[in-house]
């Protein structure tokens, strides 16, 4: 395979899709430090595109998910590798794109065990099995999946290192509650949580501090602002860059089973794992499975009770 000097990152972000793609692919485009980086996104409403450009890279604007829009574009910047980390582009897309372009390197991100047509799988979830792609991806395609290959931030990495904080089980003691459903929170459950949480604190010895993490596409952003309004005991950080700093103070996590999980697992902090979407059907099996606290949709009398159950054991 010819040396590889243009990178195509395919992905989108939005108030639907969410903002984890391109947070994700940001990683791993360090990974190649030697060669140009170009982003081909769509300008969708509530996108991130301005990290792209903030962490250095160019962006090209697609007006579609169109086939040709994207090979005219691989052939304009002579690209010899594309990653595509996109749920709407699928094995025929994939096999389509190899045709057109016989030199072109494909590496995927899939979260879901899809059948793919490519030459690198990259499935870094920390419940990713490799021997479950058989027969879904040629047999050159190198698999590169798990814990090992997990998309961390350095902010991550650099915090775990730094020394194990200290816990305060006085009676008296705050109770930090770090939440983060998805930088959209599509599913509008931050609120729901929230009033789960301040029903737990009025019989709770401990004092409650909650830290909610969420973005400026969260689509309801304006309910969470006015309800987090004037309650001293939630924190709301909007675009915030210390995200390992609040996991890492925090003593209990309440997050969707999706990317952030692996980060979660990372730090090893104590969570409970809403789903809120089909796409995180593979990590809700693999954490229902290995018994941690996980819910299939939000129900305030089970949360109340993991919560619970989780200030009762420290």
């Amino acid at each position: 395979m010819n040396k590889i000097s243009n990178i195509l990152f395919r992905a989108d972000s939005s108030s639907t899709i969410g903002t984890g793609h391109i947070m994700r692919d940001l990683v791993l485009a360090k990974q190649y430090p030697k060669a140009n980086i170009i982003f081909a996104t769509q300008d969708l409403s509530g996108n991130i595109n301005h990290k792209i450009i903030e962490a250095g890279y160019e962006i090209e604007i697609l007006n579609s998910n169109d086939l040709q829009e994207l090979d005219k574009l691989i052939k304009k910047r002579s690209i010899n590798m594309i990653i595509i980390d996109h749920y709407d582009i699928d094995y025929k897309f994939e096999k389509q794109l190899s045709i057109l372009n016989s030199q072109l390197s494909i590496m995927v991100l899939d979260g879901s065990y899809k059948k793919h047509h490519c030459d690198i799988l990259l499935n870094h979830n920390i419940y990713a099995d490799e021997k479950k792609y058989k027969g879904l991806v040629p047999k050159y395609c190198e698999l590169r999946c798990g814990s090992n290959y997990t998309l961390l931030r350095e902010e991550f990495i650099k915090e775990k290192k730094r020394e194990s904080k200290l816990k305060l089980n006085i009676e008296y003691a705050i109770f930090n509650i770090f939440i983060a459903i998805g930088g959209t929170d599509h599913s509008n459950i931050n609120i729901d949580i929230l009033k789960t949480i301040k029903k737990i604190s009025k019989n709770c010895k401990q004092n409650l501090k909650v830290h909610v993490v969420t973005t400026k596409a969260n689509n309801n952003l304006t309910l969470l602002k006015k309800y987090c309004k004037d309650k001293k005991w939630i924190k709301l950080h909007i675009n915030s860059n210390k995200i390992a700093k609040l996991m890492m103070k925090s003593d209990l996590a309440i997050v969707t089973p999706s990317v952030i999980m692996n980060e979660i697992y990372f730090m090893e902090i104590p969570f409970i794992a809403i789903k809120t979407a089909h796409n995180q059907d593979a990590m809700y099996e693999y954490l229902l499975k290995k018994n941690y606290l996980v819910l299939n949709k939000f129900s305030e009398k089970k949360l109340y009770l993991y919560i619970d159950k989780i200030i009762g054991e420290l």
